[in-house]
């Protein structure tokens, strides 16, 4: 048995979610394409995919064994991608995990060029504010923001973002600008709630000044698409990063409050299911995504920031 051609035929299959749609991908015949898991599976002497009249589903093994495949395949692409002197040429399909507005903000208008630079390479997009399962979703880079939670993944950070206070001229010109972050407690503020608290910790700093507070708010929106909606609805204002409202800030439809006050930047990371090795596809989309923060209130960070993520997960 060809161990790279039952790689492909499992990967196909997991992907595809079919037999029949994986051999017509592969241009092979159905019992051809069975008759291949059939021996990878007793070669390996474990059960690699579930089959049930809805379809099929990897085990916990076919899953370990399909991201380790998927890696070992794109690892010889390169290998050969290289002996030809074609290193930077990308092809295949890459997987890529992402927040909703911010993929719609700051990467598809930019997309473009990344498409353009890698003509072979066709790319599925995953929009989810949660943090997804990675390999059960066969991810092979996904963004993620803020604080990361434990996840025995690695992480590169890519850039931080500024936090602002934000809100409508029409907002302010009724409710007042706040001159101290004291005065946001009588203010309408829009918490992107993200764990259910309904209130939001922060903590300004102006110099060695430090002025920590604790805003609520009447409305609470759980994606960040409502908060904007919200803000630019005249509802109240917002502490968002300053992407969320880069647009409406250059053209005056939104404008910012207590500016000689510094707020926690928010950091952007690449995540990639199997840490550092990841496939030369993830690194440049990383890279790519990367090179975009700039316009947006972002810094960009080092390339070789990455952060290894225990385990053991927190609440």
């Amino acid at each position: 048995m060809d161990r790279l051609a039952a790689m492909e035929a499992f990967i196909r299959v997991v992907d595809a979610g079919s037999f029949s749609a994986a051999a017509k991908q592969m241009r092979v015949g159905q019992p051809a394409i069975s008759k291949t898991i059939a021996q990878l599976e007793e070669r390996l002497g474990v059960r690699l995919l579930l089959r049930s009249t809805r379809g099929l589903t990897p085990t916990e093994a076919g899953r370990a064994f399909y991201e380790r495949a998927k890696r070992s395949l794109e690892e010889v692409e390169e290998a050969e991608h290289a002996a030809r002197g074609a290193a930077t040429a990308l092809s295949g399909r890459l997987r890529v995990g992402a927040p909703v507005t911010f993929t719609r903000l700051m990467v598809i208008p930019r997309l473009g060029a990344f498409l353009a630079a890698h003509p072979a390479l066709d790319i599925d997009i995953v929009l989810d504010d949660r943090p997804i399962d990675l390999i059960e979703e066969g991810i092979d880079v996904a963004l993620r923001m803020g604080q990361l939670p434990d996840s025995g993944l690695a992480a590169r950070k890519i850039g931080e973002c500024r936090r602002l206070v934000i809100g409508t001229p029409g907002y302010f010109a009724a409710q007042g600008l706040p001159r101290a972050p004291v005065d946001l407690l009588s203010h309408q503020v829009v918490i992107h709630e993200l764990r259910g608290s309904g209130r939001s910790a922060w903590t300004f700093r102006r110099g060695e000044e430090q002025a920590p507070i604790v805003v609520g708010g009447r409305l609470r929106i759980s994606a960040a698409e409502g908060v904007r909606e919200s803000v630019l609805a005249g509802l109240g204002l917002a502490i968002a990063s300053e992407w969320m409202f880069a647009g409406e800030l250059a053209s005056g439809a939104v404008v910012s409050a207590l500016d000689d006050w510094q707020l926690p930047p928010v950091g952007l990371w690449a995540v990639f299911p199997t840490g550092r090795q990841a496939g030369a596809k993830a690194r440049a989309f990383a890279d790519f995504v990367e090179r975009l923060l700039a316009g947006g209130g972002c810094v960009q960070s080092s390339p070789d920031s990455f952060a290894a993520l225990p385990s053991r997960p927190t609440e």
